[in-house]
């Protein structure tokens, strides 16, 4: 029975998806979950929708939850990472500061002003995970979903000797949305990527053996890309691969979609960047 320790299980949208994801697998729907968060009504939260979720799906995983970190790690074989610091107030931080210096941001989790603000208060929290895991699980694997995700796992790689990963839902939900571009079921679809978290191009996109890309070029060509996804299709038409992060992630890795450009006009507004949208998705979060 594997140990599996969700640190920082206060978080509303990873915890939910995650314990759908670990619940749902044959060869985890009997593991031991650990939840771990320093917040103690968001930990009971938590642990009450960990209960629900392993109900509702018929499975009858070892419950626990624990207010001490390295209780919570003791003899784990998986810690997984959804750590948020300094919550809401300091998110907001990271798009008020660099605004008065007519900075503008989307997400401002990985790169920029925002990511290095998140970067420098996470990684000491982060390395003090990976030295608590040292001494009491030295064998575990640390999977990291807290972002700056690379800044974080190559601080973790450095400084300690846990094996470390990096994972993300999105290059998943890029395929699921290319398959809903071309009218495919998405499990039919055989599809491969490569780059860094956050920084990837799906290589190969294929139906039973066909080639997909003709029929995406035609799509994009056609101006049927939904405004919300602009970005990435403009990149697609200029690198001949599809990126796997979302087209508000990118507004900010290529930064000439915000901002003016040539004096022809503000990319913002013809690519539908949604500046500021990170705010609107922790407050819904908080909701």
């Amino acid at each position: 029975m594997p140990r599996i320790v969700l640190v920082g299980a206060g978080s509303v949208e990873f915890t939910r998806n995650l314990l759908g994801d670990i619940l749902s697998s044959p060869a985890l729907r009997d593991s031991a979950i650990a939840l771990h968060d320093i917040d103690p009504e968001r930990l009971a939260t938590a642990e009450r929708m960990a209960r629900w979720t392993a109900s509702a799906l018929g499975v009858a995983p070892v419950i626990s939850a624990h207010l001490d970190r390295r209780e919570a790690l003791r003899g784990a074989d998986f810690v997984v990472n959804t750590i948020q610091v300094g919550g809401a107030r300091a998110t907001q931080l990271d798009f008020d500061v660099p605004a008065r210096f007519g900075l503008r941001y989307t997400i401002a989790d990985t790169i920029g002003v925002g990511g290095v603000f998140r970067g420098l208060r996470t990684i000491p929290v982060v390395l003090g995970i990976a030295r608590d895991m040292e001494e009491v699980c030295p064998d575990a694997w640390l999977l990291n979903y807290t972002n700056p995700l690379a800044i974080l796992v190559r601080a973790v790689s450095e400084a300690t000797g846990i094996r470390v990963a990096g994972l993300c839902h999105s290059v998943f939900w890029t395929v699921d949305r290319l398959a809903g571009y071309l009218g495919l079921p998405r499990d039919e679809i055989d599809a491969a990527s490569a780059g860094l978290n956050h920084l990837a191009f799906v290589l190969r996109l294929e139906h039973h053996g066909r080639d997909l890309y003709p029929d995406l070029r035609t799509f994009v060509e056609a101006g049927r890309v939904p405004d919300d996804d602009l970005v990435r299709a403009d990149l697609y038409r200029r690198f001949g691969f599809y990126p796997t992060e979302s087209s508000e992630h990118h507004a900010e890795y290529n930064p000439w979609f915000i901002g003016k450009r040539d004096g022809a006009g503000d990319a913002v507004e013809r690519f539908h960047v949604p500046i500021g949208e990170y705010l609107d998705r922790v407050a819904h979060n908080l909701d």
